[in-house]
């Protein structure tokens, strides 16, 4: 009963958000731990379900730091930073969309990965 009653007071606290962003578009960043932890990427396709049911548009960019970061190293290209931000050469961007188009946009969309 105090699972239920937990539940209740969530959806009470949330149901003012839920009508403000009604119909609204959201920007969700995908990225990090939950893009390679299988829990996590459940838990995420879930909630991008119970956003799109109550009645948001939600809308997801990816990440893909450590896995382009992993390609790199293993073709022997040295990345070089500027201020922390990398410096995207032309070989560099042919490993990012390598990996973003061949790697990673495939994983998620694909249904094994979310099943």
């Amino acid at each position: 009963m105090q699972e239920e009653v937990a539940k209740a007071k969530v959806l009470i606290e949330a149901l003012p958000y839920i009508r403000e962003f009604s119909e609204k578009t959201v920007v969700i960043k995908y990225g990090g731990h939950a893009m390679v932890d299988e829990e996590l990427k459940k838990s995420f396709a879930l909630d991008v379900i119970l956003l799109k049911y109550i009645g948001l548009n939600p809308v997801i960019v990816h990440g893909g730091g450590p896995q382009i970061n992993l390609f790199l190293e293993k073709m022997q290209i040295t990345s070089n930073y500027i201020q922390g931000m990398r410096v995207t050469d032309g070989e560099t961007m042919d490993v990012v969309e390598m990996v973003l188009v061949g790697k990673v946009n495939k994983e998620i969309v694909g249904i094994k990965s979310w099943a």
